[in-house]
């Protein structure tokens, strides 16, 4: 026999066809990535119709309380703000009374300026010390650095509310208390904004290519210029966002107000005013979309101001592709 034939045909091995083959000239689709995916869904008709009913939900009770704060006693105590529609009435009276009355009224124009006095020290301290954090934790290499992050972090969980008694403690009777009124209350804001700011802050200046601070320094640039020229401008969405947080936070904040400022209407903020306008007896109620709405204009002008940043800053680092 000049040949073998293997025993049975049936199972020897053919070769595939030439159509299951993949050919090198045919284009393949291009792979869509996390963010081009969560970009379509988002800008899809049924992602437009959730964003267009999320915003009514939120628009319809500021509009409400800014219809209210301009009507006549008579009228809020009546009926409901929808019926400004049909039935119009303007008066400037509750705002003139919440800003320029009497005490038990509202006054709360000495209130607005204590809020921004406490708020704007409260939200530039932690800022300033954690970015220097934020540095020090990702850029220079030091013994211990890992576990001492992860300590800073953990600190987040820690309540507020523990450490009020004793921070109260502290600062009681001192002297750098009577010098300074508001600085119990700026260090209780800024000890517990510190570990979320540098948490967010480190994660943010982690994403900077490390080749950036390589290039710099071998230019000469120093720890100094790389932190002020470098990092800084390139961290403006991240500072942004938590400036707005922190903001928010401090502004609306009732609690340490009401611990630190002891009773002491020189340096109560507005939040604390708030709580009691509509009087002992509630016979004030009619005034609180006023003071509400003046307590608003604050936040909005600068969650406004930063918007850009803000959405900048919260997808920074979010997905890649």
């Amino acid at each position: 026999m000049s040949g073998t034939t293997p025993a049975n045909p049936a199972v020897a091995t053919a070769e595939p066809p030439l159509a299951s083959l993949p050919d090198p000239m045919r284009p393949t689709a291009p792979r869509v990535s996390a963010a081009g995916r969560t970009k379509s869904m988002l800008t899809s008709r049924m992602g437009s119709a959730v964003a267009i009913v999320l915003a009514v939900v939120w628009t319809v009770p500021t509009l409400g309380l800014l219809v209210s704060s301009v009507r006549p006693e008579g009228q809020i105590r009546t009926s409901g703000w929808w019926t400004f529609i049909t039935d119009p009435a303007f008066t400037t009276e509750n705002y003139q009374t919440v800003l320029f009355g009497r005490a038990s009224n509202g006054q709360l124009a000495n209130f607005f300026m204590n809020s921004l006095t406490i708020t704007v020290p409260a939200t530039i301290i932690p800022l300033v010390i954690a970015t220097m954090a934020a540095y020090s934790f990702s850029v220079l290499q030091w013994r211990g650095r890992d576990a001492v992050f992860v300590v800073v972090f953990a600190l987040q969980i820690v309540p507020l509310q523990m450490a009020l008694i004793p921070l109260l403690r502290i600062f009681s009777g001192t002297a750098a208390a009577e010098a300074f009124p508001f600085l119990a209350i700026w260090v209780a804001h800024s000890a517990f904004g510190l570990p979320l700011a540098i948490f967010l802050l480190h994660n943010f200046m982690a994403e900077i290519p490390r080749e950036l601070v390589e290039a710099a320094r071998v230019d000469g640039a120093g720890h100094v210029t790389l932190f002020f020229r470098i990092m800084l401008p390139l961290m403006v969405p991240a500072i942004a966002s938590f400036a707005i947080f922190q903001f928010l936070w401090v502004w609306n904040d009732l609690l340490v107000g009401l611990t630190f400022s002891g009773g002491n209407n020189a340096i109560q903020p507005l939040t604390a005013r708030l709580s009691e306008m509509a009087g002992s007896r509630g016979q004030d109620w009619h005034l609180l979309t006023s003071g509400a709405f003046v307590s608003m204009i604050v936040p909005l002008i600068v969650f406004f101001a930063l918007q850009k940043y803000f959405v900048r800053g919260l997808l920074a680092g979010s997905v890649k592709g």
